[in-house]
């Protein structure tokens, strides 16, 4: 219920843009979590909370839903209601790249299972909530403590190429990635179920109106305060206490006085033109993603890493580059016209741990480029790549094959038209996080 004593109108609009801002990676998120794991209507429904669904097929040209698509890593998808007992998260010994990133409910990361984190071995790994006060049991390697009772998995599994023999030997790995609750993991009694929620259909519009502020009334009763959470979101669930938003579920706009209401409508609209805004300033994006510790006290970075590239992997995971205008200054690049080379030198060539790979996108759709070798990428996996007499590596980048036998072997096919090239480094070596290591040009030629 909101406390007319305790709301002034005077600071009702500037709280709600910040609670706008502070939910907009919790709505995005639900909207995700209720098309996959509640709408069985939905083609992108996955069987429920505690099941696992793999896509072990490749993007191609004809996949045009996905914006910006990656064939290097493909994806399996869960979601885990932790509110009645934790989930174990089980994987078997591979030599591939590989990671499982638990997320919570605002899409901060929770821990990572995989390559990086918890190495290439077996293991089965703990998936605890912030109610759990349980034992861990034996033959648990690793345990990942929550702050919601929520959360979701996007998996990534490393395909060395779309070969049917190479998407056979994928399917085999991502089926052995298990989820068991703890009860059965342990043979114990199961635990007396969560209560049935009801949960809010959801709906785009929502993120534009005072309902928005109903929706996040719902899913903060996943998110409990804790002594852990930052003092700036200590003090903001404060001020949405005092407007009726205390994670209940039960907050009535309509309880609102008009004056008040129309306060908390300015400060959406301010909120929205707030993200809008930092968006387009954006310089950095590697600092939009990662755990509680890196960003959990910045609001504005979690909704930007939600907005421009939800669930996106903290930058020692992954790094992201690539060249959206060519060394002549032409932006976008366009290959209608002109080809490209882009060269690494003997000791420039990018540096990651497990893999790297340089993919070519159309504009203005970013989308895969249909082509005759239906070659969408290219990197340190592609067979027969042919290095430079001094060992470095030269990409030609082109609409058309080129007649040369080395230069076709080492060619990233381009549209007939503007385009860019996103290149993505697994594992990337500290120089690059430093910047000491630096893309080169991408050169007209």
């Amino acid at each position: 219920m909101v406390n007319p004593a305790l709301v002034d109108p005077a600071t009702v609009r500037a709280t709600a843009a910040e609670a706008w801002i502070r939910g907009y990676p919790i709505l995005q998120n639900y909207r995700t979590l209720y098309a996959q794991a509640l709408d069985e209507a939905d083609p992108k429904y996955v069987g429920g909370f505690g099941v696992f669904r793999h896509y072990p097929q490749p993007f191609t040209p004809a996949d045009t839903d996905p914006v910006t698509p990656s064939n290097d890593t493909l994806h399996s998808w869960a979601w885990l209601d932790l509110r009645a007992e934790p989930w174990v998260v089980s994987v078997p010994a591979d030599d591939r790249y590989y990671v499982l990133p638990v997320h919570e409910l605002d899409t901060v990361y929770a821990g990572f299972v995989g390559a990086r984190t918890t190495g290439r071995e077996a293991g089965d790994y703990l998936v605890a909530g912030p109610d759990w006060q349980g034992e861990t049991p034996p033959g648990i390697k690793g345990v990942i403590r929550t702050a919601t009772r929520l959360v979701g998995i996007v998996g990534r599994t490393h395909l060395a190429g779309p070969t049917p023999a190479e998407i056979a030997e994928l399917k085999a790995v991502q089926q052995q990635y298990r989820l068991h609750p703890l009860h059965r993991y342990a043979g114990t009694p199961a635990p007396t179920p969560a209560p049935e929620s009801v949960w809010p259909v959801w709906r785009d519009e929502v993120m534009d109106t005072v309902e928005f502020l109903c929706f996040l009334d719902f899913l903060l009763g996943f998110f409990p305060l804790t002594d852990e959470l930052p003092s700036v979101e200590v003090e903001l669930r404060g001020r949405l206490a005092d407007l009726g938003i205390d994670g209940r579920g039960e907050f009535e706009p309509a309880a609102l006085p008009m004056d008040v209401r129309a306060e908390v409508e300015r400060g959406i609209a301010d909120g929205r033109a707030r993200l809008e805004r930092a968006a387009g300033e954006l310089r950095d994006a590697t600092v939009l993603f990662g755990t509680r510790e890196r960003v959990g006290a910045d609001f504005l970075h979690q909704a930007l890493g939600a907005k421009l590239g939800l669930y996106g992997l903290p930058v020692e995971e992954a790094w992201y580059g690539g060249w959206t205008a060519d060394s002549a200054g032409r932006q976008p690049p366009n290959a209608s016209d002109r080809d490209h080379v882009i060269r690494f030198g003997p000791h420039d060539l990018p540096p990651a741990r497990f893999f790297w790979s340089a993919t070519m996108y159309a504009l203005p759709g970013r989308q895969l480029v249909d082509n005759t070798l239906d070659r969408y990428s290219i990197g340190d996996r592609t067979p027969d790549l042919v290095r430079d007499p001094d060992g470095g590596l030269t990409l030609y980048v082109q609409h058309k094959r080129p007649a040369d036998a080395q230069h076709s072997a080492n060619w990233l096919p381009a549209p007939d038209g503007p385009f860019t090239v996103v290149i993505r480094l697994y594992g990337p070596d500290p120089s690059v996080l430093d910047g000491r290591w630096q893309l080169p040009p991408l050169d007209p030629r």
